[in-house]
């Protein structure tokens, strides 16, 4: 079966944060959330549930776990054990009390900017503080600079690690290698790894995500692991993810914080929703990557013929464009206002990721039909030539 992504379906009116929360004829293009329906399986099996129509606390079935250990096992050669995972809300709230479990107020975690704002949030929250070692720039990819990494970790106030895996918003996929690396290091220095892998199914050919507790047995041991469907088949909406902690002590923290922070519940379309995607959903999905990557392809191809002073980040995975627009000489939330006022587009100022290591950038999100995306470009386009027509009136 062939699935259609250049259908528009309109969102305006349906409380969707990302298209309600824009100005009337601004294109949104920047929460990471996809403007495609899910796929018809979850759909139809919502639709059944929804028959139902109670809608009371719900249980999370054996169904469920063996749903989503088949799908790692069958897609990504994880082996899972049941016992060692923990459903909760979502990756956001996993984190927040991983973090909560195994850190103290006033202790160091390392992230490598620019990277996911929540990451921010979440340790501030729980009164660490971010210790950040910058990614390398190094043409249009990223670099892991180890030697910094390896002095960040060996501070005595660093305990944790949030690592993104792929990499939002650089669009890397790391190697086996470097995440060999990268746990060694934090082995080495007693810090412990937290892995969001919420982007593991965006992986574009060439490219292979590596769960990070497949690398070695005794990375495994010092590492946490967040993955959900909610990316991958659009229903972040619904709420549903899972931490898988092979560490029993660190398991029966990280199970109290959940509590603690009562995120330990889910609703029952999260549930089935994560049944069907995981069971019926493989087919869309590969179809879906086909469609996102000629998406980029397509703005690679748009932004080298008319956009060659703003060059993209090679997109190895994710749905999310890191362009460098420093050529503007504006800071990136200055640039992000005056796109929704004069161009009628909304991206993801650079700062939101990394106050130092984002500015000049903008993120786009590219998950979209194909003629969201040109009219985006041309928006931007558009932009771009009325501010060099008034530069040079100057």
């Amino acid at each position: 079966m062939r699935y259609d992504f250049d259908s528009v379906t309109p969102r305006r009116g349906t409380l969707s944060y990302k298209w309600d929360s824009a100005p009337d004829g601004v294109l949104p293009m920047w929460v990471a959330d996809m403007d495609f329906k899910t796929a018809p399986a979850i759909i139809d099996a919502l639709k059944k549930r929804v028959d139902n129509g109670i809608f009371g606390y719900t249980q999370v079935p054996d169904e469920y776990y063996d749903a989503v250990t088949s799908w790692f096992r069958r897609k990504h050669g994880w082996e899972i054990d049941r016992e060692l995972m923990i459903y909760t809300s979502g990756v956001v709230p996993a984190i927040s009390a991983i973090i909560k479990a195994l850190a103290n107020p006033g202790d160091k975690v390392i992230v490598q900017t620019p990277v996911y704002n929540c990451f921010f949030s979440s340790i501030r929250n729980n009164g660490c503080e971010i210790l950040s070692s910058p990614l390398v720039k190094k043409g249009n990819t990223y670099d892991i600079d180890f030697e910094d990494l390896e002095r960040k970790a060996s501070d005595e106030k660093a305990t944790l690690m949030l690592l993104c895996n792929p990499h939002n918003p650089a669009g890397r996929v790391w190697s086996r290698e470097e995440l060999r690396r990268i746990g060694e290091i934090c082995l080495r220095n007693g810090v412990t790894v937290i892995s969001d892998e919420i982007h593991c199914e965006f992986v574009f050919d060439g490219f292979r995500y590596t769960p990070f507790a497949t690398v070695s047995e005794e990375i495994r041991r010092n590492c946490v692991v967040c993955v959900s469907p909610s990316k991958a088949f659009n229903i972040a909406g619904l709420q549903i993810a899972n931490i898988v902690s092979p560490d029993e002590e660190t398991r029966a923290r990280i199970d109290k914080a959940i509590n603690i922070n009562e995120v330990c519940d889910v609703n029952p379309f999260g549930v089935i929703a994560t049944i069907a995607a995981y069971n019926e959903g493989e087919e869309w999905l590969s179809q879906l990557l086909s469609y996102i990557k000629g998406n980029y392809d397509f703005m690679r191809d748009f932004c080298s013929k008319h956009l060659p002073e703003f060059p993209i980040a090679k997109l190895e995975a994710t749905y999310l464009v890191w362009m460098d627009c420093s050529v503007l000489k504006l800071k990136s939330e200055e640039l992000e206002e005056k796109l929704v006022e004069n161009a009628q587009l909304w991206l993801n100022a650079g700062t939101m990721y990394g106050s130092i290591d984002g500015e000049g950038y903008m993120r786009w999100n590219i998950a979209c039909p194909r003629s969201l995306l040109q009219e985006g470009l041309n928006r931007f386009l558009n932009y771009v030539n009325k501010s060099i027509i008034s530069v040079n009136r100057l």
